[in-house]
C-alpha cells in the first residue's frame, strides 16, 4: 500500500533554515511527480512546490519561490524541501502529497480542489517564531 512518511519539522528562528524529508512506498515513486503542501492554523490547503519524476523541473509558490528549494533521490525514494530564510507565516503543517496535478499559467501543482483522490503523508508541524 501507498505511505508517505513526512520528517524535519520543529521550531525554529524566524531567518533559520529547516530540510524536511518525506520517505515513499507502495508504489513507483520515479513513476510520479510529487508535491508540498502546506496548512496555516484556521487557513486552506496551500500549494507549495512541485517536482517532476526526474527531479529536472521544480516549481514554487510566489510565497516561498528563492527560499524554497525542493529536490528528490529516486535511488532513495524520497522527496526533500530545503527552507530557507524562514518566516513566521510560513508557520504551518507541511504534508508530502502523491495526487492528480495540471500546469496552467503560473500554477504547477497538484488538484487541490480534489483533495480525496491522493495520497497523503501524516504531515510535519513547522514552527517559525521568536
Amino acid at each position: 500500500e501507498v505511505q508517505l512518511v513526512e520528517s524535519g519539522g520543529g521550531l525554529v528562528q524566524p531567518g533559520g533554515s529547516l530540510r524536511l524529508s518525506c520517505a515513499a512506498s507502495g508504489f513507483t515513486f520515479s513513476s510520479y511527480w510529487m508535491y508540498w503542501v502546506r496548512q496555516a492554523p484556521g487557513k486552506g490547503l496551500e500549494w507549495v512546490s512541485t517536482i517532476n519524476r526526474g527531479g529536472g523541473s521544480t516549481y514554487y509558490a510566489d510565497s516561498v519561490k528563492g527560499r524554497f528549494t525542493i529536490s528528490r533521490d529516486n535511488a532513495k525514494n524520497t522527496v526533500y524541501l530545503q527552507m530557507n530564510s524562514l518566516k513566521p507565516e510560513d508557520t504551518a503543517v507541511y504534508s508530502c502529497v502523491r495526487m492528480e496535478g495540471y500546469c496552467s499559467g503560473g500554477y504547477c501543482g497538484p488538484s487541490l480542489l480534489r483533495p480525496d483522490f491522493g495520497y497523503w503523508g501524516q504531515g510535519t508541524q513547522v514552527t517559525v517564531s521568536s
